[in-house]
């Protein structure tokens, strides 16, 4: 049986709380008695985690996590997940600043998503527009970069790729975003698609049931 401190090592570190416990350290003890599941950890669903997951699931402590795609906070279910589009560390997220600040390609940016309780922490890689595209870092500062603050912002779409049933373009979805420290299903519509990379516009964290095509 492996010991607490091989498992805190493969978790991310972030002691975010959103797992329901504590602290990383908590959430390791939990797994090891077989307590919890590592699909409570929404951080190791980011593809740069995923050698550590692999490992964490190669234990024997009924750590395999489940394909039910469904929220952690709202129970609600999600029509898929959004994952990194390929080579990338988290799903893109546009952002609408109402910062005086000038975004730029690079900077270090520490923002609240208008709706969302956590601090983000990202990188913007590129600006269009005057919008910048970000990928997500955490809800915890990583290095020493200088951190700009923009205050509340909006997310005005994502850009990930597709893990389950395809939607078609134009049609409102409900999604689960794989970095999403809350686990909160999102939603949004389908603007563009190519295979199963998609972007999502018009997001928002309200979520309401679909039309049954029955009653038109």
């Amino acid at each position: 049986m492996k010991k607490n401190n091989d498992i805190l090592q493969l978790l991310p570190g972030f002691n975010c709380g959103v797992c329901g416990y504590p602290n990383c350290e908590s959430f390791a003890s939990a797994l090891r008695e077989g307590l919890t599941g590592l699909n409570k950890c929404r951080v190791l669903e980011q593809d740069r985690y995923k050698k550590n997951r692999i490992e964490l699931e190669r234990l024997d402590l009924s750590l395999k996590q489940t394909n039910e795609c469904t929220g952690l906070i709202d129970h609600c279910k999600a029509d898929f997940r959004l994952y990194p589009l390929p080579g990338e560390i988290s799903c893109r997220e546009t952002l609408v600043s109402f910062s005086p600040v000038k975004p730029e390609k690079n900077m270090t940016v520490r923002y609240r998503p208008l709706g969302c309780p956590i601090i983000h922490f990202a990188r913007i890689i590129t600006v269009k527009h005057g919008l910048p595209d970000v990928w997500v870092t955490g809800p915890g500062r990583a290095g020493n970069d200088e951190i700009t603050d923009l205050g509340i912002c909006m997310i005005l779409s994502f850009q990930g790729v597709i893990d389950g049933k395809m939607p078609e373009v134009g049609q409102t979805v409900k999604f689960l975003p794989g970095h999403c420290m809350m686990g909160k299903v999102h939603s949004g519509v389908i603007v563009h698609l190519e295979d199963n990379k998609a972007r999502i516009d018009c997001i928002d964290l309200k979520i309401w049931e679909h039309a049954n095509k029955s009653e038109y």
